[in-house]
């Protein structure tokens, strides 16, 4: 595996339908906000059919993620090997996941309601990919060089992909459930509390959480197991308390103390659902500012 050949032309098409992907994204978001107000505006209507707004949105978000998996393709072809080595093709491959898990998700009526925030956050990840995270096509270092990094990171974009829709279910669920927005009657908060109104009820949303955020969690797991082994096959040891060792198992804790208080029903509600953001932030903060300002063997951000 040391002597890829590496193709930075196309690693520039790639970055070119990245670009064609977001206009496509942007359109997506537009439409979807759009019918997130319609629908917060007509409090008759219901949601029997969808909109145009709603099915352009749609039809919008897939040629997006078409084009996503496109330059996700393309980049890995141009680097002859897996496109996840650095936090550019971690961002570009992780969003892409999550855009594929919701679009198959998007069958449950309860989950096409998070379209905007779905569109909305993919756009943003790939802005942030794009502008500030892109670094050209570059060789593996030694210690990815293996097949354990195909395992390792796939399962952990994947693991992360469920986390983030999971997270969004909790940040509607902590809406619904704030005082301050529920007293709302006017202004720019009093629309946002009759687009909050439109989601599931609060137990449905925290049942969505749940759901996707045990799903996440066994992945985790897993990705935790073979960082191990994937690290004994590449420095002779399975732990060695590592910057990003520890954040992996701070971050698996923390969803084992969620999964933990639901399961027993002594911890429920907001501070459930708190708890899911505190899990989900501290996995932005492994990958961005373990990535980017601390130091250690499995820190691959790629950036100088």
């Amino acid at each position: 595996m040391t002597n890829m050949q590496l193709n930075e032309g196309l690693s520039q098409i790639s970055l070119l339908v990245v670009y064609g992907a977001m206009a496509i994204y942007t359109f997506s978001f537009l439409a979807f906000a759009t019918n997130l107000s319609r629908l917060a505006s007509n409090k008759d209507e219901t949601r029997a059919t969808a909109s145009g707004a709603e099915k352009f949105g749609t039809v919008m978000l897939i040629l997006a993620g078409i084009l996503h998996g496109v330059a996700v393709a393309l980049r890995g072809i141009s680097a002859n090997r897996v496109p996840w080595a650095n936090m550019y093709e971690f961002t570009l491959t992780g969003s892409f996941i999550v855009v594929a898990i919701y679009l198959i998700a998007m069958r449950l009526k309860d989950v096409r309601l998070i379209a905007t925030f779905i569109s909305g956050v993919t756009l943003l990840a790939l802005g942030l990919a794009t502008s500030i995270w892109y670094v050209q096509v570059k060789t593996l270092m030694p210690a990815l060089q293996s097949y354990w990094l195909v395992i390792h990171v796939l399962v952990a974009v994947l693991a992360t992909a469920f986390f983030n829709i999971a997270a969004a279910f909790s940040v509607v669920y902590l809406l619904r459930s704030a005082n301050w927005l529920t007293k709302a009657k006017a202004s720019i908060f009093g629309f946002a509390r009759r687009v909050i109104d439109l989601f599931p009820t609060s137990d449905k949303l925290e049942k969505l959480a749940y759901r996707f955020n045990i799903i996440g969690f066994i992945l985790w797991s897993f990705t935790l197991i073979a960082g191990a082994i994937w690290a004994e096959r590449a420095w002779h040891r399975y732990w060695g308390w590592d910057t990003k060792e520890v954040w992996t198992f701070i971050i698996w804790t923390i969803y084992a103390g969620y999964l933990h208080a639901n399961a027993t029903r002594g911890w429920t509600g907001k501070r459930s659902a708190w708890l899911s953001l505190v899990g989900f932030v501290a996995i932005l903060f492994n990958f961005t500012i373990v990535n980017l300002f601390f130091k250690g063997l499995h820190v691959y951000s790629g950036l100088k």
